[in-house]
């Protein structure tokens, strides 16, 4: 008998840990084998919700936003190109230079998440382009012509992308998702959901999501 599990993964686009976070769990779930199911949904999470049109210089932005200083900027990064690797996740930070605002990225990924698209896996084919495209080669996020690409390497219709991009639809649906996780307490990402009642917080090691994982499944 196949243990089912629904996975809630809210996140950023812009976040680096939870490309990590993705990673491992992924490669959790692939180690727990075929008796358990899971049903990957992506949720949306701004960390600069603010953020205006052509973004902001990364090393200014992480130095006003968190005071970190140019030693402790390489530090991080060292720590994520590291952590990265070790997920199968390849960081390329001579070309991550700056943050972007990621809401249209949201939008796309919501409407990827339909029920007439999901059967496909395409939500999540969406979702790890966009993390490599961010993180790997420097591209940026809010660009439409990079947006509709990666829409259309997912496997989605790219005129109907192109529609959704030019206008509002999915705007409010993703401004009340985002509005419920924060009212749930989510204050940081990446944030795990089991089955709407169990939390995994951080981008964490892959045995740590397997172990979570499968006490979680025997108590169902």
């Amino acid at each position: 008998m196949t243990t089912h599990l629904k996975i809630d993964f809210v996140s950023d686009i812009s976040c680096p840990w939870c490309a990590i976070g993705l990673s491992a769990l992924e490669l959790a779930l692939e180690l727990m084998g075929d008796d358990y199911s899971a049903d990957l949904r992506f949720q949306p999470f701004e960390l600069n919700p603010h953020m205006p049109h052509g973004g902001q210089d990364l090393a200014e932005h992480m130095t006003s936003k968190y005071g970190y200083s140019p030693e402790q900027q390489a530090q991080i990064f060292e720590s994520i190109c590291q952590s990265g690797a070790a997920m199968g996740f390849t960081f390329h930070t001579e070309k991550w230079k700056r943050i972007y605002n990621t809401f249209d990225a949201h939008r796309l990924l919501h409407w990827a998440g339909l029920s007439d698209t999901r059967p496909a896996g395409r939500q999540p084919a969406l979702k790890k382009a966009l993390l490599q495209a961010y993180f790997t080669h420097g591209e940026c996020p809010e660009s439409h012509e990079v947006l509709l690409r990666l829409a259309g390497e997912s496997g989605l219709d790219v005129a109907r992308a192109k529609e959704i991009l030019i206008g509002d639809e999915y705007a409010i649906e993703v401004r009340e998702k985002e509005r419920f996780y924060i009212d749930a307490g989510i204050h940081s990402v990446p944030s795990c959901i089991i089955n709407n009642k169990y939390l995994i917080s951080g981008g964490q090691p892959v045995e740590v999501f397997e172990q979570a994982l499968r006490q979680i499944a025997s108590a169902q």
